[in-house]
């Protein structure tokens, strides 16, 4: 290996040995690797054109960067990655069943309902469950993952299909492809009427990158102008070729609203299974399984609707999810009613945790609640420094230089509280996806699960910003705070009303932008000398016309002698007018400027402010 060198201000060069860091590590934790002082790394990105503090989480591309200059190669390690090393410290095996082959049983197939907005995926779960969510939904859109499972007969024997359903809304599409991942097969729900529309394209695109067989409901068939083939015909386009057209996707015609061939939709789920899918999982190992979604509950503390993937869950067990901990208090099924134990690919309700995981999520069950703390801590510390590295604005000299010469740029705070992580995680994806130029940027500084806090408020206060609650209210004296500290609240129970009102605010903060728009010309015929109020131009208005209160600019020979001068006085005849118009003379004093001759031209013109787009 090559001895290392003296590099950049007095900093030993590395010999191009790898170094692995932590997303969102700080110039500190790298300083400690290659044995420097942090300080002069600080003042080496500061030559760089970077400005970092020694403690701060800096993002991959400078710390891949500072690599570069030393002569090491920076390796980051995601907080998923060292997920998988720190459980293997603790001799726990994650994603992979235990056992030989005797020990694996069979499993009901986990399915995702995947489609375009409004082609009735949830009246299609309804269906299947005989519950009604629908109505309780703000503006009939899906806002949150839930699971259920069902029983259906297939061949004289009884299965069981689970179901996640992910949120109906395109600005859910983290959530959806996420929904996607935790599945084995998805059924994509395409309206016989409407067709194939953009999200179903963008459903069946997240499908094939997660890899799992797709069931096509054709819904919607009892409507008059329903055309299923119409539909298959579609979906061939994008690779789908139904069975009945030699392919292997199985197509099967539905009504939601009419419970039409719904036992069909199992049954080719089941088939689908059987057919191209190994679903065996070991249900004696301790439990693991992936958070699905997760909320706090007023009288019941966190709540987390989980998904077991391989062992058995059981009340009392130890468990992480994400940077959450906690023994299993009590576990309930999407109807209410208690379990003692879940097994494979079985949704549950998990009361009994520490905090809020996030949607998404993978849980381990742990031999005792300290191991499980150890382990949650480093999870929270992990993916705290990794969010901050991500949020962190890259602000170089340039950029500082650039703000303070035009004044300071215009920001926006926010502070997002949701009642569910899916739904707060989805919105500060579609925030951050707004765009108004470069002159006003949006921070979100805090969010949360659950009701908004009088903390939330402190927050808001000291950074001027805006909490926006997406289907929770204030607790306590938040409400009473928020008054007294001029804190803006805003509620929002669909995602889009938010999006829209956001991109308002911001359009709002932007300097207004003016255009200018010529009223007229008038040429100067004659020059008459007052020792009272100086130079009076006689005008003909050669078009448009002159206002009293308008801009002007003088022209010679097509040059701007004078410009953006202010009119003393405007007369037509001998009377004060406010306008005179084409093909009418007029005498009028300048203010300011005496200069003026025969033969120049007068140009009156206003500033009109242009609209944001």
């Amino acid at each position: 290996m090559q001895a290392p060198t003296l590099g950049v201000k007095g900093v030993r060069k590395g010999g191009g040995e790898t170094i692995r860091l932590s997303r969102g590590a700080s110039l500190t934790d790298f300083a400690e690797k290659i044995g420097v002082d942090a300080a002069q790394l600080v003042q080496m990105l500061f030559h760089l054109g970077e400005m970092v503090t020694a403690t701060e989480s800096v993002n991959d591309e400078t710390l891949e960067l500072l690599g570069d200059e030393l002569n090491y190669t920076v390796q980051v390690v995601s907080p998923e990655d060292e997920d998988r090393e720190l459980l293997e410290s603790f001799d726990l095996e994650f994603g992979s069943d235990e056992g030989d082959e005797s020990d694996l049983v069979i499993r009901p197939p986990v399915v995702t309902v995947m489609g375009h907005v409004d082609h009735g995926k949830t009246k299609l779960l309804d269906a299947l469950r005989n519950a009604n969510v629908v109505d309780k939904e703000a503006g009939g859109i899906t806002q949150h993952i839930g699971a259920y499972q069902v029983r259906t007969e297939v061949d004289g024997t009884e299965r069981r299909i689970t179901f996640i359903d992910t949120p109906g809304h395109e600005a859910f599409t983290a959530m959806r492809a996420r929904g996607a991942q935790a599945t084995d097969i998805a059924i994509l729900v395409v309206a016989a009427d409407d067709g194939v529309m953009p999200q179903t394209v963008e459903a069946l695109n997240h499908a094939k990158a997660a890899g799992v067989p797709i069931v096509v409901a054709v819904n919607k068939i009892d409507k008059p102008d329903a055309d299923p083939t119409k539909v298959r015909g579609q979906l061939t386009e994008y690779g789908l070729v139904p069975e009945e057209y030699g392919g292997d996707a199985m197509f099967v015609d539905v009504s939601a609203k009419a419970g039409l061939n719904l036992e069909g939709l199992l049954e080719a789920v089941v088939l689908t299974a059987d057919a191209s899918l190994d679903l065996r999982a070991n249900p004696t190992q301790d439990a693991q399984g992936l958070v699905v979604e997760a909320h706090l509950d007023r009288g019941r503390g966190p709540v987390a609707t989980v998904l077991v993937q391989r062992g058995t869950l059981r009340v009392g067990d130890s468990l992480v999810a994400g940077p959450a901990y906690g023994r299993v208090r009590a576990m309930l099924d999407e109807h209410g009613n208690e379990l003692t134990e879940v097994d494979p690919a079985r949704p549950a309700m998990v009361l009994g945790l520490s905090a809020v995981p996030g949607a998404g999520q993978n849980f381990i069950v742990v031999d005792d609640d300290r191991m499980a703390r150890q382990i949650a801590e480093k999870r929270e510390a992990r993916e705290r420094a990794a969010l901050q590295a991500k949020r962190r604005v890259r602000r170089t000299l340039e950029d500082f230089m650039a703000s303070m010469e035009k004044g300071k740029d215009q920001e926006l705070n926010l502070i997002l509280k949701g009642d569910v992580s899916g739904s707060v995680e989805a919105l500060e994806d579609a925030l951050s996806k707004i765009d108004v130029g470069d002159d006003v940027s949006l921070r979100v500084i805090d969010r949360g699960v659950g009701a908004i806090t009088e903390t939330n408020v402190d927050l808001a206060a000291a950074s001027d910003a805006i909490i926006i609650g997406f289907n929770v209210r204030p607790q306590g004296k938040a409400t009473e705070m928020a008054d007294k500290e001029g804190v803006e609240i805003r509620y929002y129970s669909v995602i889009y009303q938010a999006i829209e009102e956001i991109e308002a605010a911001l359009k709002g903060m932007l300097k207004p932008e003016y255009e200018e728009q010529v009223l007229g010309q008038a040429e100067i015929r004659a020059i008459f000398r007052s020792s009272k109020i100086g130079n009076i131009a006689g005008c003909m208005v050669a078009s448009g016309t002159i206002r009293r209160n308008a801009k002007v600019r003088v022209l010679r020979d097509s040059k701007v002698v004078a410009d953006n001068l202010d009119l003393s006085s405007l007369k037509r005849e001998k009377d004060d007018a406010s306008e005179v118009r084409e093909g009418f003379e007029c005498g009028l004093v300048l203010r300011n400027f005496q200069d003026i001759k025969e033969g120049d031209i007068v140009e009156a013109f206003e500033l009109r402010e242009i609209p944001r787009g």
